[in-house]
């Protein structure tokens, strides 16, 4: 559902979501994603919190080569695909809506030599886990998924058995109201959260985060 209902003459600040399509260059690569904000809403355009993680993922801060990482609400799938080319093995998710979309994206911007890096998958926060490995990748990615406070419970469930003490999580977001910062507070019961980065010109906040070790009863 989208957040901002959908207007041909919609406020300037949204004119580029309207767009069919957006392109970027990332990891020496021309990509260009399509976009469907009439049909899909939120989960079909590229949004700065994409642009802002693909740009961290490229300083070479976190080691993607040969890793095992998961996208969480992939939407265009900027993200994974920007991961899959910098060498990670990326399962890139969505609900289920939204995977055809997801999946076309996915398909035509890795070149063939790399298609067997990136998997399209369904993935319901909180729901089905079993079908994911319990601690089971390396890095997890989520760029603007923190937004509606029904789904902060079902995301932490979902981070929770995604990670082992080892995994990395970095989440892009721009902080919009409490309940953005109630989330962090949330987050930092179960993980050790570090702001690493802020793109100023965008209002986007990038956290790495941990999972912390479970606590002992004395």
């Amino acid at each position: 559902m989208a957040l901002v209902p959908y207007v041909e003459n919609s406020l300037p600040a949204l004119s580029k979501l309207h767009n069919s399509s957006a392109q970027f260059r990332f990891a020496n690569h021309d990509l260009r994603l399509a976009q469907d904000w009439k049909k899909l809403g939120v989960a079909a355009v590229v949004w700065d919190a994409a642009v802002v993680m693909c740009m961290y993922l490229e300083l070479e801060k976190v080691e993607l080569k040969g890793k095992g990482a998961i996208e969480l609400g992939a939407g265009t799938g900027l993200v994974g695909i920007v991961a899959a080319l910098l060498g990670a093995k990326v399962t890139i998710t969505d609900r289920e809506p939204a995977l055809d979309f997801l999946s076309a994206n996915v398909k035509a911007n890795l070149p063939p030599d790399s298609q067997g890096s990136a998997v399209v998958s369904e993935l319901t926060w909180g729901e089905g886990l079993e079908r994911y490995p319990a601690g089971g990748f390396d890095l997890v990615l989520g760029a603007d998924i923190v937004y509606l406070e029904d789904t902060f419970v079902p995301l932490l469930q979902t981070l929770e058995h995604l990670c082992s003490d080892s995994t990395v999580v970095l989440l892009a977001c721009k902080i919009r109201y409490k309940r953005d910062t109630d989330f962090l507070s949330m987050l930092k019961q179960r993980f050790r959260v570090e702001e690493v980065y802020y793109d100023k010109q965008r209002d986007i906040h990038l956290y790495q985060a941990w999972k912390l070790p479970p606590q002992r009863d004395l």
